[in-house]
This record gives structure tokens, sequence and C-alpha cells, in this order.
């Protein structure tokens, strides 16, 4: 009678405080995602109000579609670069701005501002840079790279993707990598220094190390807003020129929304999902095992 006492204590007390958040995200999140997985097996076409079940068509035609491959391609490509170069870059940031310079307090706000402009926003902001500004810089003072606009260049309008993405994601991730150098026990850095380690081997021995579970969440958030990322990539690029900048995201949009292709813009959302939990699960299994304790 105590167990069953404290077992009803307890359900009334998790409904009371967590009951409200918990039918918003089931209703919100779970309901939702049950029921496009449901939609991958039928033939809606996100207008009609009846629609039949298909069974795995929509994952066949899918897998079939060599456009949606090579979106799927290029958006690996995107995050490759992306990951890589944001999560340096952040590095250093937070290096540098952990050393006691002046103004470092400064230069962490300054930094961290791109983070807080909306991505259609920061699309727009930087559509005007590359293909107004940087042109008339180019034509103006001589310098070839820039006298026509990197968006319409199929190559250029790739790389500017990666640009903007990098820019507005480093400070956030600068910003974690900031907590991670702070939380590096100073008596273990004395200890590598009596020992006569130098600066690079602090670095690789003790620092490192002790900055894996910052390196994880880091590399966790940029795989994820690499393969998710949508606003940025419509506002800036739209897809083009030629459809040589639609990434995973917005090939699958538009198959869903655009070409009513519901069922099978649900399949290929389904897939890039299982690929993202993939790939997370199997970043953050190998980075938990790299973590020491001090």
């Amino acid at each position: 009678m105590r167990e069953e006492s404290r077992f009803i204590d307890k359900l009334k007390t998790y409904i009371v405080y967590a009951g409200p958040t918990t039918f918003v995200f089931f209703t919100v999140i779970i309901l939702p995602f049950l029921f496009g997985i449901y939609l991958t097996f039928t033939s809606y076409d996100g207008i009609s109000n009846s629609h039949n079940l298909v069974g795995f068509a929509n994952y066949i035609e899918a897998f079939k579609d060599t456009k949606f491959l090579a979106s799927f391609l290029l958006t690996l490509k995107y995050v490759l670069y992306t990951v890589v170069f944001t999560n340096v870059i952040a590095f250093l940031f937070a290096y540098i701005l952990t050393s006691g310079m002046k103004g470092q307090n400064f230069f962490r706000a300054g930094f961290f501002t791109p983070n807080l402009i909306g991505g259609i926003i920061l699309g727009f902001i930087w559509q005007f840079i590359f293909s107004k500004l940087l042109v008339y810089i180019g034509n103006n003072f001589n310098i070839p790279i820039f006298s026509t606009s990197w968006l319409a260049d199929p190559v250029r309008a790739f790389w500017t993707l990666v640009i903007v993405s990098v820019w507005q994601n480093s400070g956030y991730m600068m910003v974690i990598y900031i907590a991670g150098f702070m939380n590096v026990p100073k008596d273990l850095l004395e200890a590598a220094n009596i020992d006569g380690a130098n600066a690079w081997r602090r670095m690789v021995n003790v620092i490192i190390p002790m900055m894996i579970p910052s390196i994880t969440i880091c590399l966790f958030l940029t795989l994820q807003r690499g393969f998710m990322v949508y606003d940025v990539n419509l506002a800036l690029t739209k897809g083009g020129p030629f459809k040589s900048t639609e990434l995973i995201s917005m090939y699958v949009y538009n198959q869903a929304f655009l070409s009513q292709k519901y069922g099978v813009g649900q399949a290929q959302a389904f897939v890039l999902f299982l690929v993202v939990a993939l790939v997370s699960v199997i970043q953050v299994y190998f980075s938990k095992k790299m973590e020491v304790e001090a």
C-alpha cells in the first residue's frame, strides 16, 4: 500500500509540474512524427482528403530519384566543410579569447552576435554583400575574383553557403569551447608546465583531452545544423544557380509542397532523419569513449 501511495503521489507531482510540457511535446512532436511516418506509406499529395496505402513504393521512388541522391551528396559535402571549418575557427577563437587579452569580453560578444540573426535575414544580408557590395569593390579596385557575383556561379555559390554558415555558427560554438577551456583544471596545466611541456604539448596532451565533452557537443550541433539547414539556403541562393546549391532539406520541401509528392517527400525526409540520427549517435559514441577525467 505504501509503495502504491508513493507512486500515486509521484504521479500527481509529475502531472502538476511536467504534465503540461509532456502533453505539448507529445501533441506537437511525437504525434506529427508518427503521422509523418504513416504518410510515407501512402499516396497522399498534400491536398486531397483521401489517400491510399502504397507500401514501400515511396521509399523505392525516393532511392531511384537521382536528383535526391545528388542533393544528398551535395549536403554531405556541405556538412563536411562546415563542421570542420566551424569547429576549427570556433576553437581558435575560444583559445585566443581565454588567454587574458584586453577586451576579450567585447570580442566574445561580437563573435557571438551573428548567431542571433535569423537565417532568412542573414541570407538576404549576405546576398546583398555577394551580389552588390563585393561586385562593386571588385570592379572598382580591379579584383577579378569579386568582379562578378559569386551567387551566379555554381561552384562559388556553394562556397557562399559554407562561408555564411561558418560565419553564423562559429560564435555559438566558440561560447561552448570557452566554457570547456575555463573548466580545464589549472593544476594540470601548471604540472605540465613544470614538467617542461611546451604550449603545443599542453594543448595536445592536457587541454584537448579535457575538452572532449565540449568537442562532442559542438560536433553534434554542427552536424545537426549542417544536415537540416534550410533558411540560409532559401534566402541566399534559393537552390540556384541551376539547382547547384539545392541542399537536401530544400529538395525534400520542394518535393512535398511544390511538386505535391507528399508521400515521396515525407519518405525522403524520414531517410534524412535516420541518416542524421545514425551519424549523431556514432559521433557521440566515439566522442564519449575519448573522454577522460581530471
